[in-house]
């Protein structure tokens, strides 16, 4: 996620500069066509700005439904931190002392559990998806810190977690933020059973954990469930035959004019071209909140937050170091 203030002008251009390229090419291809071969095919302005004004409806219902994609995928994340807190404030808090000076012990292991879960469940999210960009965040040069730690495994990240046996059971599934979760139940009722919580924290730790479970179901139907192509598909085809008609009739206009000059139809078209087609990649690379794009929700730096805010909590060593923003960016 970019988190200085503005894009600069030069950011944006860059990041979306072929579309207007193509646009002055193709302009000038047909205003040069124009002038040699005489021929009168230029279109009226009306019916073509009615087409762009459609096709602006409809790419501005993308780019809110992508928004709303990107925004509740970051509602989701924020209630994952507030039930990680919660989550390790009642295991510190609510469990009762035992003698033989076991619960010490048990509080560690389920809030380290718990961050193995958050973390297992942030690398779930970054696997690519067919109707994702193909780029991936192993590549993404502008965060290099982020890249290296996401090349370095998933199983790195959970040793620390973890024990042996518990991460080669969970290696051998096919969801392992969902059995980890399944442990931490299990490990409740042993809890209860050896009376170190009542019945009435049994039940309250069990509804907790079937919050964390709907968080993560969450999660999955937006990273699972793509933006229904129909409508991602369309809206960049009604732009593409938008803009195919617009040095048509950018020629009529400037051709009834005195004071306009016929090759004042490329720089034109080549703008209009490219500002719709910022529109719709605007949207295109808002529908994924999770692949590690420019824009895309900062789970790693969340995940990172609920570490330190946890492990804050047991009063642990070596708490890891928030990530870093590079080059304005945060992951």
């Amino acid at each position: 996620m970019y988190v200085n203030r503005n894009y600069s002008f030069l950011m944006t251009f860059k990041w979306s500069k072929k579309p207007f390229y193509y646009g002055l090419v193709y302009a000038a291809i047909i205003t040069i066509l124009y002038q040699v071969t005489e021929i009168k095919f230029t279109l009226p302005w009306q019916p073509i700005s009615i087409i762009g004004i459609a096709v602006s409806f409809y790419l501005g219902f993308k780019n809110n439904s992508s928004y709303d994609r990107t925004w509740e995928a970051r509602k989701i994340w924020g209630a994952i931190v507030n039930d990680s807190r919660t989550f390790a404030t009642a295991v510190i808090s609510l469990l009762n002392e035992n003698p033989d000076h076991e619960t010490e012990i048990l509080k560690k292991s389920l809030i380290y559990r718990h961050l193995a879960w958050v973390i297992s469940l942030r690398y779930m999210m970054r696997i690519p998806k067919s109707w994702e960009h193909k780029f991936g965040p192993q590549n993404i040069v502008f965060v290099p810190t982020y890249a290296e730690i996401l090349n370095n495994g998933l199983d790195k990240e959970l040793k620390e977690y973890l024990s042996e046996s518990e991460l080669a059971h969970f290696r051998t599934k096919s969801n392992i933020p969902s059995q980890i979760l399944k442990k931490q139940s299990e490990v409740i009722n042993e809890i209860k059973n050896k009376g170190l919580i009542s019945d009435f924290k049994q039940v309250w730790f069990h509804q907790l954990i079937g919050r964390l479970y709907d968080n993560q179901g969450m999660s999955e139907r937006i990273k699972n469930f793509p933006l229904p192509r129909q409508y991602a598909s369309v809206a960049l085809w009604m732009t593409w035959v938008f803009c195919l008609l617009i040095p048509f009739g950018l020629l009529d206009i400037f051709l009834t004019s005195d004071e306009l000059w016929i090759w004042m139809t490329i720089p034109f078209s080549g703008m209009i071209i490219w500002i719709f087609f910022l529109m719709e990649k605007i949207g295109d690379y808002s529908e994924n909140p999770f692949e590690g794009a420019y824009n895309d929700v900062p789970i790693s730096s969340i995940t990172r937050g609920i570490e330190i805010d946890l492990r804050e909590m047991l009063d642990d060593e070596n708490i890891p170091k928030p990530y870093p923003v590079e080059n304005g960016f945060l992951m």
